[in-house]
């Protein structure tokens, strides 16, 4: 894969798919990337009014593209819920869990669980779980779930997913992280034992410049912090385009391993894709049922179509 770009992204034609989160940054990209080569592309997005304004942005960007917006809330379980029931199409080749939060003050999902668990991890794993009959109909489907570097900070607490003992808010991302390592790695598992074909991987974005960084010192009125992150984005981050191609090679290029991570060649920062280093604790079979029991019983999901294994 190396020196792999978006000019590698092979004929995307008759697929569809769903990429969550992307009215802007690495969502948007992917979205649009998929979208040039012929896919279409179903932009799940939280805000009607940024989700409609990226589909037409897109659509500026990528002349004749087959782009949609419908709405999806990852923070409320009947949004999601309302997502599925309402998918109108007959396939799905691929879905990217990419939207997320980044280390915000301490707030709680329409359901009561904590945001950043709820979003990045529950909100995932429902979705996947509700649109996995259509994407185990549709040969050769993918299910890429966006993780980052970071999951390299903790472990998840199997006794504290909502951190109700102790919030720290970049503990609690790197545990939602992980939470997406742990997700990927079970579900590739139970397709394995399924004897399915969809290819359940991850990938990550290394240092990406998007508005996930300066979101969470906002939010909390620390304007020092948020300027550093603006400055961090314009110095050293690479751009959004080059924090989606990990997301996209796992999505597109041929032979893309089952639980694989895919991220930045250049020491898991920037660059081409490459094969990236994980934790131990994000390939622990027990660790990868445990949690998958616990997310099932949170969100009320449950993956029946898959034999435990």
């Amino acid at each position: 894969m190396s020196g792999w770009s978006e000019k590698d992204i092979p004929d995307q034609g008759g697929r569809t798919a769903v990429v969550t989160g992307a009215n802007s940054g690495l969502g948007y990209v992917a979205a649009r990337e998929l979208a040039r080569r012929g896919a279409r592309v179903v932009l799940a997005c939280r805000s009607e009014a940024r989700g409609t304004e990226a589909g037409d942005r897109l659509v500026t960007e990528v002349p004749g593209a087959d782009v949609e917006f419908t709405r999806l809330d990852l923070g409320d379980l009947a949004s999601v819920r309302d997502f599925a029931r309402s998918f109108p199409y007959d396939r799905l080749d691929l879905l990217v869990n990419n939207a997320g939060v980044m280390a915000l003050p301490y707030g709680t999902t329409a359901d009561g669980y904590e945001t950043q668990f709820g979003v990045n991890h529950l909100g995932h794993f429902a979705l996947t779980g509700l649109l996995l009959p259509m994407l185990l109909d549709t040969p050769g489907a993918r299910v890429v779930t966006v993780s980052s570097g970071a999951h390299a900070m903790a472990n998840i607490d199997l006794g504290d997913l909502n951190s109700e003992r102790r919030y720290r808010r970049w503990v609690a991302y790197a545990r939602s992280k992980t939470a997406n390592l742990l997700f990927t790695h079970e579900l590739a598992r139970r397709l394995a034992g399924h004897g399915a074909d969809v290819v359940a991987a991850a990938a990550h974005p290394g240092y990406a410049a998007t508005n996930l960084q300066e979101t969470g010192p906002r939010m909390a009125g620390r304007r020092f912090v948020e300027r550093f992150m603006a400055v961090g984005n314009r110095f050293f981050a690479q751009s959004a385009e080059g924090g989606a191609l990990p997301t996209l090679y796992a999505a597109t290029a041929p032979d893309v391993p089952p639980d694989s991570f895919t991220g930045p060649s250049l020491a898991g920062w920037r660059g081409s894709p490459g094969p990236s280093w994980r934790a131990p604790w994000t390939v622990n079979d027990r660790a990868g049922e445990l949690l998958w029991a616990a997310s099932e019983e949170l969100t009320g999901v449950t993956y029946d179509v898959l034999k435990a294994v």
